[in-house]
């Protein structure tokens, strides 16, 4: 620890940290543009001046040992920074009352408490185009301040070189070189990124303002990892997603899946049950529905096919009945289940913030971790940019942003890797200390028994940190119930109706309707 005068009050805090971050543990509110805590220090927007008794200095580059006493409310850093907000409005657009950024906008907020209440500048204000991102992304980039939030971001946790600086001087903007689409899974965090209105969601634009809207805290569902978010909502009518910050797993991102699929909720979905019996399908009430299940349960034998996206409740549910009526309902899984109450690599069971750790090396067993789990390939990520870290990839070749070393997957090669054989990725496997193994849902298709993996791998490696990425969100949810046998031809035949209870429209799903000849609900 050591000891820093802010404001003539003396504080003790942590040592090789900046001012700012030390103003922040203490309580201290200091206004910034650029600065963001889980990016790179660019100290261009100078927001954050504050006075260390001989000049101005900005206060994310400066460290505190070489500031041992700091002022933040002096006239002359309340100067400095009314000159600052001056300068970023003199081509800012004034289109508060149309932009979607109004109401919760860091320069609109920081113009109200450090700003002037007049302009010296009376000349026309500059014009910049307008860049094409996507079809998530909405771009004005007149409203641009420059602070490149949106160009470390690209460059350090997404992995792509999109936005970038160009020109100098007066003529400055951020765009990108050559035009093209912003490429990546999590390319939706610059909306949250952006402290202006330059870039914001095309989905959100003009739909609602922030204060008509109501939130919610919920999980993100879009894949196994349990990304914390808040539901903005209004009326009864889901508007946005946006990410809630937990440094134990999703820290401040969150997927395009997760932060853009909540239109599924209304478009494309089932509005009322339908039975189907041969080519036809009729719409049903829920009350016939409920008549036709308990007059099926005492006259015949009747089937519950279900996918592991149902939530835990209507499973628990499901399963009360199967029990009370052991003889006639059967409850069926469409994908491959099972009890791992034991199998210990559910991404609840590693603590994502281990792997700040001294992890360098990391094993991956089947799995497209940038596809299937974008957020924990953006941790790797800024480990292999921060510190060495190796990655090896057992399996088919995949478009990642961080460089892998590729092996065909067969039992050969796994075993070698364990036996000390290879001897490239043995000695990888055991220089580390505490290497991470990824194991991929494909994995499990394969293998009857994952718990005969984990038992290897512990054996080799008693120290090694296992991550199960599973494909649906529920999957722990379907398997704590207890064991749920997969949906078999037997089944099909043998049952005189089968419900079909929040399955998705896919190939499986397809095939499990053709094979059966009866009624499906």
């Amino acid at each position: 620890m050591i000891s820093i005068k802010i404001n003539n009050i003396e504080f003790y805090v942590k040592r090789n940290i900046s001012v700012l971050e030390a103003c922040r543990y203490i309580g201290i509110f200091i206004p910034r543009f650029c600065y963001h805590e889980k990016l790179s220090i660019a100290g261009n927007c100078r927001m954050c001046l504050v006075d260390n008794g001989i000049k101005l200095v900005s206060s994310c580059t400066a460290v505190v040992e070489d500031n041992p006493q700091i002022f933040t409310d002096t006239p002359m850093v309340k100067k400095a920074r009314e000159n600052v907000i001056e300068s970023l409005l003199l081509n800012h657009p004034l289109d508060c009352p149309i932009c979607d950024q109004g109401g919760e906008c860091d320069l609109q907020d920081q113009t109200k408490l450090f700003g002037s209440d007049y302009s010296r500048f009376f000349m026309s204000k500059r014009g910049v185009e307008d860049k094409e991102c996507g079809p998530l992304i909405k771009t004005i980039m007149t409203r641009c301040i420059h602070c490149t939030r949106c160009v470390r971001y690209g460059t350090e946790v997404a992995g792509v070189d999109y936005f970038g600086t160009l020109n100098r001087g007066g003529s400055t903007e951020i765009g990108n070189f050559i035009p093209k689409l912003f490429d990546s899974e999590i390319s939706g965090n610059v909306i949250d990124l952006c402290p202006v209105g330059a870039l914001t969601s095309k989905p959100y634009a003009f739909k609602a303002r922030p204060w008509e809207l109501r939130i919610t805290e919920s999980i993100d569902l879009s894949d196994s990892l349990g990304s914390n978010t808040y539901l903005n909502y209004k009326e009864t009518e889901i508007i946005r997603v946006l990410p809630k910050s937990n440094i134990n797993i999703n820290e401040n991102w969150i997927s395009d899946k997760a932060r853009f699929s909540y239109d599924a909720l209304k478009n494309q979905r089932l509005q009322h049950p339908l039975s189907k019996n041969q080519d036809d399908a009729t719409e049903l009430t829920w009350s016939n529905i409920l008549k036709l299940v308990m007059g099926s349960i005492d006259n015949s034998t009747i089937t519950f096919a279900i996918d592991n996206d149902l939530d835990f409740t209507s499973i628990n549910l499901l399963k009360h009945l199967q029990r009370k009526y052991p003889n006639t309902v059967k409850l069926r899984s469409i994908v491959q289940s099972g009890n791992f109450e034991n199998f210990n690599t559910n991404i609840f069971d590693l603590n994502l913030k281990e792997l700040n750790s001294d992890i360098n090396t990391c094993f991956v067993l089947s799995s497209n971790i940038r596809l299937e789990s974008a957020i924990i390939n953006s941790r790797l990520r800024s480990k292999y940019l921060n510190e060495t870290f190796n990655l090896v990839s057992f399996g088919l070749k995949s478009k990642n942003n961080i460089p892998s070393k590729i092996v065909n997957l067969n039992v050969n090669n796994i075993l070698n890797l364990f036996e000390g054989k290879s001897s490239i990725f043995s000695k990888l496997l055991i220089n580390n200390k505490n290497p991470l193994f990824i194991l991929g849902e494909s994995l499990k298709q394969r293998i009857n028994n994952l718990e005969n993996i984990k038992q290897v791998i512990k054996n080799y490696a008693p120290t090694a940190l296992i991550l199960f990425i599973e494909e649906k969100s529920n999957s722990k949810g379907l398997s704590l119930t207890g064991d749920v046998l997969p949906l078999s031809t037997v089944d099909l035949e043998n049952s005189s109706n089968l419900f079909c209870v929040n399955l998705q429209d896919n190939y499986k799903t397809r095939s499990i309707l053709n094979q059966y000849k009866g009624q499906v609900i």
